[in-house]
């Protein structure tokens, strides 16, 4: 049987567990993983692009477990009442090819890059990081900034977003936090300056440059986590050159990210040699930092084995059969359960 977890299953063991815990577990998980990265069968995800939007594929798998991802971004959706972004995922046994679970992964995702960013800046960021600008108040929003909050401290956020609306939103939901302030900017530009953390999550499918070197002060981690696929940046590529640039899969950052602007051997550091400490992160308070967060099939994989524990260790999910379940394992025509097979197809 395979285990099937719905978006009421993750909201479940959010509920259940409390946000902090979730963010906290999944960085564990993320770690843990990024910490094995050269026991990983590894690509860059695999993606389909229309005027609209892309629809992605990303596998990953090491000796024991295969995962991937479905999941698209289209920035129209909302106009038809739809998510921009969407997903779902599959984690299955190596040895034999048997899918585990089924989850879904949209509002999963959004708990996971939140982390990620999270688990980056804990290794970029100074350490004395109050502050954070989040550019962008769509569904991202309030995972970036309840990750930063309960993982880093940061205790003022501000806001800007050219849809007054999604920041309305994001008020709503956080306002009155104890421990948070948050700050409502008339541009990109003042929400920026002065901020340790610049986060920037917008979602149109443009080159953009949400962030130019103007607004960049000495010291400061950017989080980029909108650039996520060709055609789609958020920096000038002045940025970049002002910063040391950190990436998850650098073939895939090439391809997707703001690193897309820069020539091929524009240097940058893959995040899980910080993590190994075979490689250093932030050299000095005043150095900029840019983390280019594209997404990486990795990160799915952690996410989709806390999904697995975390539904076992709370009796969530159900058991559906994806895959028949046979005395004979040979005999995959009689699963049909046509009576009399011979005669019924000589009636058809």
């Amino acid at each position: 049987m395979t285990t099937l977890l719905t978006t009421e299953d993750v909201a479940r063991i959010t509920q259940t567990l409390g946000l902090p815990e979730v963010f906290k577990r999944l960085v564990g998980y993320l770690e843990a993983d990024y910490l094995r990265w050269n026991e990983f069968d590894k690509c860059a995800r695999v993606a389909s692009h229309t005027e609209d939007g892309v629809i992605e594929l990303m596998p990953i798998a090491d000796a024991s477990l295969y995962s991937f991802k479905y999941v698209n971004g289209h920035p129209k959706n909302t106009r038809v009442g739809l998510p921009t972004v969407m997903a779902v995922g599959l984690l299955a046994d190596v040895a034999t090819g048997r899918p585990e679970l089924v989850s879904e992964l949209t509002l999963t995702t959004a708990l996971r890059t939140a982390a990620t960013s999270a688990m980056v800046a804990r290794k970029l960021a100074r350490k004395n990081a109050k502050s954070m600008a989040l550019i962008g108040n769509g569904a991202q929003s309030e995972f970036q900034a309840l990750a930063f909050h309960y993982l880093l401290g940061i205790s003022e956020i501000r806001l800007f977003d050219i849809d007054t609306a999604a920041t309305a939103k994001l008020l709503c939901h956080l306002q009155g936090l104890p421990g948070l302030t948050l700050k409502v900017c008339a541009s990109t530009a003042e929400a920026v300056r002065g901020a340790d953390i610049v986060t920037t999550v917008t979602a149109d499918k443009t080159n953009a440059t949400i962030i130019t070197p103007d607004m960049i002060e000495l010291g400061m981690h950017i989080n980029g986590v909108g650039g996520d696929c060709p055609g789609k940046t958020e920096m000038h590529r002045g940025v970049l050159e002002a910063a040391k640039v950190f990436v998850e899969f650098e073939p895939q950052s090439r391809i997707e990210g703001d690193l897309q602007q820069m020539p091929a051997d524009f240097a940058v550091t893959e995040f899980w040699r910080v993590l190994k400490g075979l490689s250093s992160g932030r050299d000095s308070a005043e150095q900029i930092t840019f983390f280019d967060s594209v997404g990486f099939a990795l990160e799915d994989f952690s996410a989709l084995r806390l999904l697995r524990d975390c539904a076992r260790e709370l009796g969530l999910g159900q058991d559906v059969s994806l895959i028949p379940q046979m005395a004979n394992p040979k005999d995959l025509f009689g699963q049909l359960g046509l009576a009399h097979a011979s005669s019924t197809l000589r009636a058809a």
